[in-house]
């Protein structure tokens, strides 16, 4: 029977070097963080290079190294050069965490074939292009882990999230494809957010109501934070999910249903 210090060190992502999309807030940057502490090398990137920087700040004062690329990832050949700028700096890449994504609510009449085409866009083909070009430099380092984020509204049902909602359902789904395309040297698995207190969430956030709102209408009565999923993340990218691929872990607070109402009218 496996010890207590041979479990935590399952856990380790000690000479791993690790690609992050949207990493200069919020989830991102938490794994960011996290990953640094677990021992991991890493290349981050995300639109402000600030952003970065103060990641990238942190990152060192764990001991780790870390490159930062500050760039569009909308652009899918910019987000597909990151693998290849992991192995010029590196030597190696071992781990994907597709990050970058999100699409703002509409309702269904003002949701335009564009608009749908453009979340499509943003949250799984970006997520795709790194994939595809990251997978050839990881079978190099003879196996890896990709982590997918995506969304419990890509499973439930709510007025004016068509878009997001249709775009996370494909990452979900795509996740299940992939794993078993890139099995058995890559593990590919997702994690299904709920409401986390990101700068997404500010505007609502900086409103009593609407903040006790979405608390009460999930089941841990409270919005979960950055460093939840963070964690999730790191058993999905780390040996501890060894036996695990093709799979949606679902950090939501227990969520069945969106805890934001847009007030959205009947047609």
């Amino acid at each position: 029977m496996a010890d207590f210090e041979q479990i935590i060190s399952r856990f380790s992502l000690e000479g791993k070097v690790c690609v992050i999309t949207g990493a200069g807030r919020g989830i991102g940057a938490q794994c960011a963080r996290l990953f640094a502490q677990a021992g991991a090398t890493l290349l981050i990137a995300a639109r402000t290079k600030a952003d970065l920087e103060n990641v990238a700040n942190d990152i060192d004062s764990y001991g780790s190294s870390s490159q930062i690329v500050a760039c569009d990832l909308s652009d899918l050949e910019k987000v597909s050069s990151l693998a290849q700028i992991a192995k010029d700096k590196f030597g190696r890449l071992d781990i994907v965490i597709n990050n970058v994504g999100g699409t703002m609510p509409r309702a269904i009449l003002d949701t335009s074939p564009r608009y749908l085409e453009e979340a499509f866009h943003f949250n799984v083909a970006t997520a795709h292009a790194l994939v595809r070009a990251a997978t050839p430099i990881i079978l190099q380092s003879s196996s890896g882990s990709i982590v997918n984020i995506s969304s419990i509204m890509g499973r439930v049902s709510g007025r004016g999230y068509l878009a997001y909602g249709t775009a996370k359902a494909a990452l979900a789904h795509y996740t299940k494809l992939a794993a078993r395309d890139l099995a058995p040297k890559i593990r590919v698995n997702a994690i299904a957010v709920g409401s986390v207190a990101t700068s997404a969430l500010d505007i609502i956030m900086a409103d009593e109501t609407m903040k006790s709102s979405m608390e009460q209408a999930t089941p841990l009565r409270r919005i979960g934070e950055p460093i939840e999923v963070a964690l999730g993340a790191l058993f999905l990218a780390s040996d501890a999910s060894s036996y695990i691929t093709g799979k949606v872990l679902e950090i939501d607070g227990g969520l069945e249903t969106p805890n934001l109402d847009l007030a959205i009218e009947d047609l």
